[in-house]
């Protein structure tokens, strides 16, 4: 698989030498992006559907080289993409850029994950292509890391922070093994015009952490959602059936109480029992239900042959 990000990266680097700024305005443009959509469509229709554990991975190889062909195109920002539905696309909600992140599963149950930053230019293509690290980080709550060593998952929602180092806040969802689940909140930042993954704003509930990630049983469904009116991230509470399961994650699953980090001063403090009356519903569901999506992705693991 890593032979797949060498290859993006390579072609990364060539494209910010070349690309340069058009307005998007020219039929031509239009003309070359709707078929690399349409390419992209059938593309990631294979790489999530098919029972094929090669033909996902090929069919994923093929989408990296047509997203970066299609993101060459003069002025690429503005399109939106509308129409490829099996990968997120999020927009910084300043604009400053928008994230691309999807996911492959092996045959094995697990995932491994894939994306793309596009800085909002209005010139030089700048894509920074990110590279799922998640199984060589030790210690990934602890850990601040660029692109080349992504903690992968696949975005939901993007909160902007106006702290005295403006950053943002992602919530992620990541598939994780046959018999557990994750969700993270991660933290993206920019240092010298790069993209910086992790930062310590997350206090309390018994350390400060750069990011903050929750395993639980793949059959169960979590919450995990920004209130935007109270400035708090609210999750599931997540505990073991029984005291004998402590040290086995996958075993978790929400126990009916509910905890939070609010935004104060620029940092995310922990505070735990909220009340969900006082937590208004969301008007739109910005993810779907992760036991829906639990139960397709167990549906579409192919079947081993004895």
């Amino acid at each position: 698989m890593r032979k797949f990000f060498l290859l993006f990266t390579l072609i990364t680097t060539c494209l910010l030498g070349n690309a340069h700024a058009q307005r998007f305005n020219s039929p031509d443009q239009l003309n070359k992006l709707r078929p690399l959509q349409d390419s992209l469509i059938r593309l990631g229709s294979q790489m999530v559907n098919n029972p094929g554990d090669p033909e996902r991975k090929n069919a994923n190889y093929t989408f990296i080289r047509t997203l970066v062909r299609a993101l060459q195109v003069p002025n690429s920002y503005a399109f939106n993409f509308d129409s490829l539905k099996m990968i997120s696309i999020l927009r910084a909600p300043d604009n400053k850029f928008r994230i691309f992140s999807w996911f492959v599963m092996n045959e094995d149950g697990s995932y491994r994950f894939y994306g793309a930053l596009q800085v909002n230019t209005g010139g030089k293509l700048q894509l920074h292509p990110l590279e799922d690290y998640s199984h060589l980080l030790k210690n990934p709550e602890d850990s601040v890391t660029d692109n080349h060593k992504w903690y992968g998952a696949e975005y939901y929602k993007i909160i902007q922070v106006n702290a005295v180092t403006p950053y943002y806040v992602l919530l992620g969802w990541k598939g994780n093994t046959i018999k557990s689940t994750k969700k993270v909140i991660e933290v993206i930042s920019f240092k010298n015009g790069k993209p910086a993954f992790g930062l310590p704003v997350f206090a309390g509930n018994k350390k400060t952490r750069n990011r903050v990630i929750f395993e639980y049983s793949r059959q169960a469904s979590m919450l995990l959602r920004h209130v935007p009116e109270q400035h708090l991230i609210v999750f599931d509470h997540l505990a073991p059936p029984d005291d004998k399961f402590k040290t086995q994650q996958d075993t978790y699953g929400p126990d009916l109480t509910y905890d939070g980090y609010k935004l104060q001063n620029g940092k995310w403090t922990y505070v735990d029992n909220l009340d969900m009356r006082n937590i208004p519903s969301p008007v739109d569901v910005d993810i779907a239900d992760p036991k829906k999506q639990a139960i397709r992705d167990r549906n579409s693991v192919p079947l081993r042959k004895n």
